[in-house]
Protein backbone atom coordinates (compact mmCIF):
# COMPACT_ATOMS: atom_id res chain seq x y z
CA UNK A 1 0.00 0.00 0.00
CA UNK A 2 0.79 3.91 -0.66
CA UNK A 3 1.87 5.83 2.57
CA UNK A 4 -0.57 8.80 3.03
CA UNK A 5 1.06 11.79 2.12
CA UNK A 6 0.93 13.27 5.84
CA UNK A 7 3.83 10.37 5.87
CA UNK A 8 5.88 10.91 2.92
CA UNK A 9 5.73 14.82 2.93
CA UNK A 10 4.91 16.07 6.57
CA UNK A 11 1.76 17.07 5.33
CA UNK A 12 -1.73 16.45 6.23
CA UNK A 13 -3.43 13.94 3.59
CA UNK A 14 -6.01 15.79 1.23
CA UNK A 15 -9.05 14.53 -0.09
CA UNK A 16 -11.55 15.12 -3.35
CA UNK A 17 -14.87 14.03 -4.01
CA UNK A 18 -15.86 11.63 -7.56
CA UNK A 19 -17.17 15.12 -9.26
CA UNK A 20 -13.75 16.96 -8.17
CA UNK A 21 -11.40 14.01 -10.16
CA UNK A 22 -9.84 14.84 -12.89
CA UNK A 23 -7.17 14.29 -15.56
CA UNK A 24 -3.39 15.56 -13.87
CA UNK A 25 -4.83 14.17 -10.52
CA UNK A 26 -2.33 12.16 -8.39
CA UNK A 27 -4.65 9.84 -6.37
CA UNK A 28 -4.31 7.24 -4.23
CA UNK A 29 -6.87 4.25 -4.42
CA UNK A 30 -6.89 3.09 -0.80
CA UNK A 31 -8.54 -0.24 -1.38
CA UNK A 32 -7.13 -3.49 -1.26
CA UNK A 33 -5.36 -4.29 -4.40
CA UNK A 34 -7.53 -7.18 -5.79
CA UNK A 35 -10.78 -4.51 -5.42
CA UNK A 36 -9.41 -2.35 -8.08
CA UNK A 37 -8.71 -2.92 -11.42
CA UNK A 38 -5.52 -0.61 -11.75
CA UNK A 39 -1.96 -1.39 -11.52
CA UNK A 40 -0.63 0.42 -9.25
CA UNK A 41 -2.55 1.83 -5.83
CA UNK A 42 -0.95 5.31 -6.14
CA UNK A 43 -1.09 7.18 -9.86
CA UNK A 44 -1.48 10.57 -11.77
CA UNK A 45 -4.91 10.05 -13.80
CA UNK A 46 -4.17 10.18 -17.42
CA UNK A 47 -7.44 9.76 -19.16
CA UNK A 48 -11.12 9.87 -19.53
CA UNK A 49 -11.08 6.35 -18.96
CA UNK A 50 -9.25 6.23 -15.63
CA UNK A 51 -11.80 8.91 -14.18
CA UNK A 52 -14.85 6.77 -15.01
CA UNK A 53 -12.58 3.29 -13.48
CA UNK A 54 -12.27 5.28 -10.37
CA UNK A 55 -15.94 7.00 -10.37
CA UNK A 56 -17.32 3.41 -10.68
CA UNK A 57 -15.63 2.14 -7.37
CA UNK A 58 -17.80 4.04 -5.69
CA UNK A 59 -15.72 5.47 -3.02
CA UNK A 60 -17.29 9.05 -1.22
CA UNK A 61 -13.57 10.27 -1.30
CA UNK A 62 -10.62 9.99 -3.29
CA UNK A 63 -7.02 10.98 -1.60
CA UNK A 64 -4.51 12.86 -3.57
CA UNK A 65 -1.48 14.64 -3.31
CA UNK A 66 -0.94 17.73 -4.43
CA UNK A 67 2.58 17.85 -5.23
CA UNK A 68 2.43 14.85 -7.75
CA UNK A 69 -0.13 16.56 -9.33
CA UNK A 70 0.02 18.16 -12.77
CA UNK A 71 -1.55 21.73 -11.14
CA UNK A 72 -2.07 22.35 -7.57
CA UNK A 73 -5.48 22.11 -6.99
CA UNK A 74 -7.39 24.30 -5.31
CA UNK A 75 -10.56 22.31 -3.26
CA UNK A 76 -10.12 19.34 -1.87
CA UNK A 77 -10.60 18.62 1.96
CA UNK A 78 -8.22 17.85 4.82
CA UNK A 79 -8.06 14.43 6.30
CA UNK A 80 -9.94 16.29 9.56
CA UNK A 81 -12.42 17.52 7.47
CA UNK A 82 -15.97 16.87 9.68
CA UNK A 83 -18.50 17.71 7.04
CA UNK A 84 -19.91 14.64 6.11
CA UNK A 85 -20.33 13.32 2.53
CA UNK A 86 -22.88 12.38 0.32
CA UNK A 87 -23.34 8.35 0.85
CA UNK A 88 -22.71 6.65 -2.78
CA UNK A 89 -25.55 4.16 -2.48
CA UNK A 90 -26.75 2.10 -5.35
CA UNK A 91 -30.50 2.25 -5.76
CA UNK A 92 -31.41 -1.08 -6.52
CA UNK A 93 -30.44 -2.31 -2.93
CA UNK A 94 -31.69 0.80 -0.93
CA UNK A 95 -34.94 -0.22 0.47
CA UNK A 96 -37.28 0.32 3.20
CA UNK A 97 -36.77 -2.50 5.68
CA UNK A 98 -40.08 -3.03 6.32
CA UNK A 99 -40.87 -3.45 2.58
CA UNK A 100 -38.15 -6.10 2.22
CA UNK A 101 -39.41 -9.85 1.93
CA UNK A 102 -37.76 -12.79 2.68
CA UNK A 103 -36.93 -13.36 -1.38
CA UNK A 104 -35.46 -9.94 -1.78
CA UNK A 105 -33.35 -10.64 0.52
CA UNK A 106 -31.90 -13.33 -0.51
CA UNK A 107 -32.27 -12.44 -4.27
CA UNK A 108 -30.22 -9.18 -2.90
CA UNK A 109 -27.24 -11.15 -1.35
CA UNK A 110 -27.05 -13.59 -4.40
CA UNK A 111 -26.72 -10.03 -6.18
CA UNK A 112 -23.74 -9.14 -3.96
CA UNK A 113 -22.55 -12.30 -4.10
CA UNK A 114 -22.07 -12.23 -8.13
CA UNK A 115 -20.81 -9.14 -8.37
CA UNK A 116 -17.69 -10.47 -5.76
CA UNK A 117 -17.40 -13.54 -7.73
CA UNK A 118 -17.20 -10.91 -10.95
CA UNK A 119 -14.63 -8.80 -9.05
CA UNK A 120 -12.46 -11.55 -7.76
CA UNK A 121 -12.29 -13.17 -11.83
CA UNK A 122 -10.74 -9.87 -12.63
CA UNK A 123 -8.25 -9.87 -9.57
CA UNK A 124 -7.03 -13.55 -10.62
CA UNK A 125 -6.65 -12.77 -14.06
CA UNK A 126 -4.40 -9.90 -12.64
CA UNK A 127 -2.82 -11.97 -10.45
CA UNK A 128 -2.15 -14.90 -13.21
CA UNK A 129 -0.68 -11.83 -15.52
CA UNK A 130 1.98 -10.92 -12.65
CA UNK A 131 2.40 -14.22 -12.72
CA UNK A 132 3.43 -14.80 -16.14
CA UNK A 133 4.76 -11.38 -16.86
CA UNK A 134 7.56 -12.44 -13.72
CA UNK A 135 8.02 -15.78 -14.96
CA UNK A 136 9.02 -14.54 -18.54
CA UNK A 137 11.31 -11.76 -16.99
CA UNK A 138 13.08 -14.30 -14.28
CA UNK A 139 16.01 -15.02 -16.08
CA UNK A 140 16.78 -11.80 -18.12
CA UNK A 141 15.37 -9.37 -15.34
CA UNK A 142 15.54 -11.46 -12.09
CA UNK A 143 15.41 -8.36 -9.98
CA UNK A 144 12.61 -7.22 -11.77
CA UNK A 145 10.86 -10.38 -11.48
CA UNK A 146 11.54 -10.81 -7.47
CA UNK A 147 10.00 -7.20 -7.02
CA UNK A 148 7.04 -8.19 -8.89
CA UNK A 149 6.07 -11.93 -7.12
CA UNK A 150 7.53 -10.01 -3.60
CA UNK A 151 4.87 -7.31 -3.61
CA UNK A 152 2.41 -9.68 -4.76
CA UNK A 153 3.26 -11.51 -2.01
CA UNK A 154 2.93 -8.65 0.39
CA UNK A 155 -0.20 -7.72 -0.78
CA UNK A 156 -1.67 -11.73 -0.10
CA UNK A 157 -0.20 -11.82 3.28
CA UNK A 158 -1.62 -8.32 4.35
CA UNK A 159 -5.38 -9.67 3.42
CA UNK A 160 -5.08 -13.35 4.83
CA UNK A 161 -3.50 -11.91 7.87
CA UNK A 162 -5.56 -8.64 8.58
CA UNK A 163 -8.90 -8.95 6.66
CA UNK A 164 -11.56 -10.54 9.47
CA UNK A 165 -13.51 -12.47 6.75
CA UNK A 166 -11.59 -13.92 3.45
CA UNK A 167 -13.51 -16.48 1.37
CA UNK A 168 -11.79 -18.72 -0.93
CA UNK A 169 -13.88 -19.29 -4.59
CA UNK A 170 -13.54 -21.61 -7.16
CA UNK A 171 -12.92 -19.74 -10.63
CA UNK A 172 -14.80 -20.16 -13.97
CA UNK A 173 -13.03 -22.01 -16.44
CA UNK A 174 -12.33 -19.00 -18.52
CA UNK A 175 -10.28 -18.27 -15.87
CA UNK A 176 -8.17 -21.46 -16.23
CA UNK A 177 -5.28 -21.96 -19.23
CA UNK A 178 -1.60 -21.69 -18.56
CA UNK A 179 -1.44 -24.00 -16.08
CA UNK A 180 2.40 -23.01 -14.64
CA UNK A 181 0.95 -19.75 -13.82
CA UNK A 182 -2.64 -21.18 -12.30
CA UNK A 183 -0.46 -23.75 -10.21
CA UNK A 184 1.99 -21.39 -8.67
CA UNK A 185 -1.24 -19.22 -7.89
CA UNK A 186 -3.37 -22.12 -6.28
CA UNK A 187 -0.56 -23.15 -4.50
CA UNK A 188 0.59 -19.90 -3.04
CA UNK A 189 -3.34 -19.04 -2.15
CA UNK A 190 -3.88 -22.34 -0.37
CA UNK A 191 -0.67 -21.86 1.30
CA UNK A 192 -1.48 -18.19 2.39
CA UNK A 193 -4.59 -18.99 4.10
CA UNK A 194 -3.21 -21.38 6.45
CA UNK A 195 -1.05 -18.38 7.49
CA UNK A 196 -2.94 -16.82 10.48
CA UNK A 197 -3.83 -20.29 11.96
CA UNK A 198 -0.25 -21.40 11.97
CA UNK A 199 0.76 -17.79 13.91
CA UNK A 200 2.73 -16.52 11.13
CA UNK A 201 4.12 -12.89 11.35
CA UNK A 202 3.74 -10.44 8.13
CA UNK A 203 7.57 -11.28 7.29
CA UNK A 204 7.19 -14.75 7.28
CA UNK A 205 3.56 -15.03 5.60
CA UNK A 206 5.59 -12.82 3.00
CA UNK A 207 8.30 -15.07 2.45
CA UNK A 208 5.66 -18.49 2.08
CA UNK A 209 4.13 -16.66 -0.08
CA UNK A 210 6.88 -16.06 -2.79
CA UNK A 211 8.46 -19.45 -2.62
CA UNK A 212 5.01 -20.91 -2.95
CA UNK A 213 4.94 -18.76 -6.15
CA UNK A 214 7.94 -20.01 -7.27
CA UNK A 215 8.48 -23.53 -5.74
CA UNK A 216 8.36 -24.81 -9.15
CA UNK A 217 10.08 -21.83 -11.02
CA UNK A 218 12.61 -24.45 -12.06
CA UNK A 219 10.39 -25.86 -14.36
CA UNK A 220 11.07 -23.76 -16.87
CA UNK A 221 13.99 -25.29 -17.66
CA UNK A 222 12.88 -28.85 -17.92
CA UNK A 223 11.38 -29.89 -21.50
CA UNK A 224 8.05 -29.75 -21.73
CA UNK A 225 7.70 -33.83 -23.39
CA UNK A 226 8.64 -34.37 -19.25
CA UNK A 227 6.82 -31.98 -18.06
CA UNK A 228 3.36 -32.95 -19.81
CA UNK A 229 3.90 -36.59 -19.19
CA UNK A 230 2.13 -38.22 -16.52
CA UNK A 231 4.97 -39.09 -13.81
CA UNK A 232 3.84 -42.28 -13.35
CA UNK A 233 4.91 -43.01 -17.42
CA UNK A 234 8.23 -41.87 -16.45
CA UNK A 235 11.57 -43.57 -17.62
CA UNK A 236 14.44 -43.46 -14.85
CA UNK A 237 16.32 -41.15 -16.70
CA UNK A 238 12.65 -38.56 -17.21
CA UNK A 239 12.10 -39.37 -13.30
CA UNK A 240 15.63 -37.60 -12.62
CA UNK A 241 15.65 -34.69 -14.93
CA UNK A 242 12.55 -33.85 -13.41
CA UNK A 243 13.48 -33.90 -10.01
CA UNK A 244 16.13 -31.45 -11.37
CA UNK A 245 13.41 -28.58 -11.13
CA UNK A 246 14.11 -28.40 -7.57
CA UNK A 247 17.57 -27.83 -8.29
CA UNK A 248 17.34 -25.62 -10.59
CA UNK A 249 14.82 -23.63 -9.17
CA UNK A 250 17.34 -22.99 -6.16
CA UNK A 251 19.45 -21.54 -8.56
CA UNK A 252 17.33 -19.34 -9.72
CA UNK A 253 15.99 -18.11 -6.73
CA UNK A 254 20.06 -17.50 -5.42
CA UNK A 255 19.97 -14.94 -9.11
CA UNK A 256 16.83 -13.60 -8.46
CA UNK A 257 18.74 -12.59 -4.92
CA UNK A 258 15.69 -14.19 -3.18
CA UNK A 259 15.94 -14.39 0.81
CA UNK A 260 17.36 -17.45 2.07
CA UNK A 261 14.12 -19.13 4.01
CA UNK A 262 12.12 -18.94 0.73
CA UNK A 263 14.96 -20.41 -1.01
CA UNK A 264 14.39 -23.57 1.15
CA UNK A 265 10.81 -24.05 0.56
CA UNK A 266 11.60 -24.10 -2.67
CA UNK A 267 14.21 -26.59 -1.95
CA UNK A 268 12.33 -28.43 0.09
CA UNK A 269 8.54 -28.47 -1.63
CA UNK A 270 8.96 -31.88 -2.66
CA UNK A 271 10.21 -33.50 1.22
CA UNK A 272 7.56 -35.70 2.76
CA UNK A 273 7.63 -36.29 6.79
CA UNK A 274 7.77 -40.24 6.01
CA UNK A 275 11.09 -39.39 4.69
CA UNK A 276 9.88 -40.81 0.88
CA UNK A 277 10.29 -37.31 -0.76
CA UNK A 278 13.44 -35.71 -2.58
CA UNK A 279 16.24 -34.66 -3.64
CA UNK A 280 17.13 -35.21 0.11
CA UNK A 281 14.69 -37.97 1.68
CA UNK A 282 14.16 -35.23 4.65
CA UNK A 283 12.21 -36.64 7.79
CA UNK A 284 9.53 -33.85 9.54
CA UNK A 285 12.33 -32.46 11.78
CA UNK A 286 14.82 -31.68 8.95
CA UNK A 287 11.69 -29.89 7.17
CA UNK A 288 11.64 -26.11 7.33
CA UNK A 289 7.96 -25.10 8.76
CA UNK A 290 6.85 -22.97 5.63
CA UNK A 291 8.21 -25.90 3.76
CA UNK A 292 5.90 -27.82 5.19
CA UNK A 293 3.30 -26.08 4.15
CA UNK A 294 3.92 -25.81 0.60
CA UNK A 295 4.53 -29.58 0.56
CA UNK A 296 1.15 -30.57 1.61
CA UNK A 297 -0.69 -27.81 -0.36
CA UNK A 298 1.31 -28.45 -3.50
CA UNK A 299 0.38 -32.69 -3.54
CA UNK A 300 -3.26 -31.98 -3.04
CA UNK A 301 -2.90 -29.61 -5.71
CA UNK A 302 -1.78 -31.84 -8.28
CA UNK A 303 -4.19 -34.34 -6.83
CA UNK A 304 -6.43 -32.22 -8.03
CA UNK A 305 -5.20 -30.91 -10.69
CA UNK A 306 -2.87 -33.52 -12.38
CA UNK A 307 -0.97 -33.61 -15.84
CA UNK A 308 -3.97 -35.92 -17.31
CA UNK A 309 -6.80 -34.63 -16.41
CA UNK A 310 -9.04 -38.24 -16.09
CA UNK A 311 -6.79 -39.02 -13.22
CA UNK A 312 -8.01 -35.90 -11.32
CA UNK A 313 -9.62 -36.37 -7.87
CA UNK A 314 -12.52 -33.50 -6.96
CA UNK A 315 -11.28 -31.21 -3.74
CA UNK A 316 -13.29 -33.54 -1.55
CA UNK A 317 -11.69 -36.63 -2.65
CA UNK A 318 -7.75 -35.00 -3.01
CA UNK A 319 -8.56 -33.87 0.79
CA UNK A 320 -10.16 -37.21 1.93
CA UNK A 321 -7.51 -39.44 -0.14
CA UNK A 322 -4.34 -37.21 1.79
CA UNK A 323 -5.80 -37.56 5.57
CA UNK A 324 -6.64 -41.45 5.45
CA UNK A 325 -3.69 -42.18 2.92
CA UNK A 326 -1.15 -40.28 3.23
CA UNK A 327 -1.27 -38.10 6.45
CA UNK A 328 2.28 -39.54 7.59
CA UNK A 329 3.82 -37.22 4.95
CA UNK A 330 3.11 -34.22 6.55
CA UNK A 331 3.33 -32.35 9.36
CA UNK A 332 -0.17 -33.17 11.36
CA UNK A 333 -0.93 -29.88 12.97
CA UNK A 334 -0.53 -27.91 8.94
CA UNK A 335 -3.21 -30.96 7.47
CA UNK A 336 -5.70 -30.72 10.45
CA UNK A 337 -5.63 -26.57 10.05
CA UNK A 338 -6.10 -27.03 5.84
CA UNK A 339 -8.75 -29.15 6.90
CA UNK A 340 -10.22 -26.55 8.91
CA UNK A 341 -9.86 -24.16 6.53
CA UNK A 342 -10.83 -25.57 3.38
CA UNK A 343 -13.73 -27.78 5.41
CA UNK A 344 -14.75 -31.53 4.00
CA UNK A 345 -16.44 -29.52 0.73
CA UNK A 346 -13.51 -27.62 -0.60
CA UNK A 347 -14.80 -25.03 -3.59
CA UNK A 348 -15.41 -27.32 -6.56
CA UNK A 349 -16.98 -30.22 -4.94
CA UNK A 350 -20.23 -31.76 -6.26
CA UNK A 351 -22.86 -31.87 -3.32
CA UNK A 352 -26.33 -33.93 -2.60
CA UNK A 353 -28.42 -31.50 0.07
CA UNK A 354 -30.62 -32.75 2.79
CA UNK A 355 -33.51 -31.78 0.47
CA UNK A 356 -32.08 -33.96 -2.31
CA UNK A 357 -30.96 -31.43 -4.40
CA UNK A 358 -27.66 -31.49 -6.45
CA UNK A 359 -25.23 -28.86 -6.06
CA UNK A 360 -21.74 -27.25 -6.52
CA UNK A 361 -19.73 -25.54 -4.01
CA UNK A 362 -18.80 -22.48 -5.25
CA UNK A 363 -17.27 -20.18 -2.33
CA UNK A 364 -16.12 -20.89 1.02
CA UNK A 365 -15.45 -19.13 4.30
CA UNK A 366 -13.10 -20.76 6.92
CA UNK A 367 -15.06 -19.41 9.12
CA UNK A 368 -18.38 -21.15 7.98
CA UNK A 369 -16.79 -23.99 6.15
CA UNK A 370 -20.27 -26.26 6.50
CA UNK A 371 -22.52 -23.54 5.21
CA UNK A 372 -20.70 -22.42 1.69
CA UNK A 373 -22.30 -21.01 -0.95
CA UNK A 374 -23.69 -23.67 -3.85
CA UNK A 375 -24.73 -23.72 -7.33
CA UNK A 376 -28.28 -24.97 -7.36
CA UNK A 377 -29.11 -27.47 -10.39
CA UNK A 378 -32.78 -26.59 -11.48
CA UNK A 379 -33.69 -27.87 -14.98
CA UNK A 380 -36.13 -25.39 -15.12
CA UNK A 381 -34.15 -22.17 -14.43
CA UNK A 382 -31.26 -21.22 -17.13
CA UNK A 383 -27.75 -21.84 -16.54
CA UNK A 384 -26.65 -19.03 -17.11
CA UNK A 385 -29.69 -17.51 -14.17
CA UNK A 386 -28.40 -20.88 -11.96
CA UNK A 387 -29.55 -20.80 -8.53
CA UNK A 388 -27.37 -19.48 -6.24
CA UNK A 389 -27.62 -20.47 -2.21
CA UNK A 390 -25.74 -19.29 0.61
CA UNK A 391 -26.62 -22.12 3.31
CA UNK A 392 -25.13 -19.74 6.23
CA UNK A 393 -28.28 -18.10 5.54
CA UNK A 394 -30.76 -21.43 5.22
CA UNK A 395 -31.38 -23.18 8.30
CA UNK A 396 -33.04 -25.77 6.63
CA UNK A 397 -30.77 -27.30 4.46
CA UNK A 398 -27.66 -28.42 4.77
CA UNK A 399 -24.69 -30.90 2.87
CA UNK A 400 -25.70 -34.34 3.16
CA UNK A 401 -22.75 -35.76 1.17
CA UNK A 402 -20.17 -35.41 -1.43
CA UNK A 403 -20.88 -37.12 -5.32
CA UNK A 404 -18.50 -37.89 -7.80
CA UNK A 405 -18.90 -36.16 -11.16
CA UNK A 406 -18.65 -38.93 -13.27
CA UNK A 407 -21.24 -41.29 -11.83
CA UNK A 408 -24.15 -37.36 -12.28
CA UNK A 409 -26.61 -37.65 -15.09
CA UNK A 410 -25.45 -36.24 -18.74
CA UNK A 411 -27.78 -33.15 -17.86
CA UNK A 412 -26.75 -32.50 -14.53
CA UNK A 413 -22.96 -32.59 -14.99
CA UNK A 414 -23.64 -30.14 -18.58
CA UNK A 415 -25.39 -27.59 -16.09
CA UNK A 416 -22.92 -27.75 -12.89
CA UNK A 417 -19.88 -28.08 -15.09
CA UNK A 418 -17.43 -29.54 -13.03
CA UNK A 419 -13.98 -27.81 -13.58
CA UNK A 420 -11.57 -29.51 -15.61
CA UNK A 421 -9.30 -27.95 -13.85
CA UNK A 422 -9.65 -26.35 -10.17
CA UNK A 423 -8.58 -22.97 -10.13
CA UNK A 424 -9.25 -20.69 -6.81
CA UNK A 425 -8.92 -17.02 -5.87
CA UNK A 426 -10.30 -15.11 -2.77
CA UNK A 427 -11.65 -11.93 -1.72
CA UNK A 428 -12.44 -10.41 1.62
CA UNK A 429 -15.53 -8.79 2.91
CA UNK A 430 -14.53 -4.76 3.13
CA UNK A 431 -16.59 -2.85 4.89
CA UNK A 432 -18.08 -0.14 1.91
CA UNK A 433 -17.38 3.28 4.14
CA UNK A 434 -14.97 4.94 1.60
CA UNK A 435 -12.18 4.86 4.10
CA UNK A 436 -9.91 1.41 3.29
CA UNK A 437 -6.90 1.30 4.88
Amino acid sequence: MAMPPSAESGQAARYVTPDELRVGLYVFVDLPWFLHPFTLNSFRISSPEQLAELRALRLKRYRYDPARSDEPHSGGETADSTEPLPEAAEPELVQSARDVTAQEVRARRVLEHRRAVAQTEKAFNKATGIIRRATRNVLSQPEAAREEITALADQMADVFLNQPDVSLHVMGEKCGGEEAYVHGLNVSILSMMLAKGLDLSASEARTLGIGALLHDIGQIEIPDRVLKKSPDEFTRAERELHASHVECGVRIGKRMHLAPQALVVIAQHHEMADGSGYPNQLKLEQIDPLARVVSLVNFYENLCNPVLLNQAMTPHEALSFVFSRRRDRFDERVLQLMIRTLGVYPPGSIVKLSNDEIAMVVSVNPQKTLRPWVMLYDASVPKQEAVMLDLNNESGVSIAKSLRPVLLPPAVYSYLSPRRRITYFFDSDVPDSGEHA
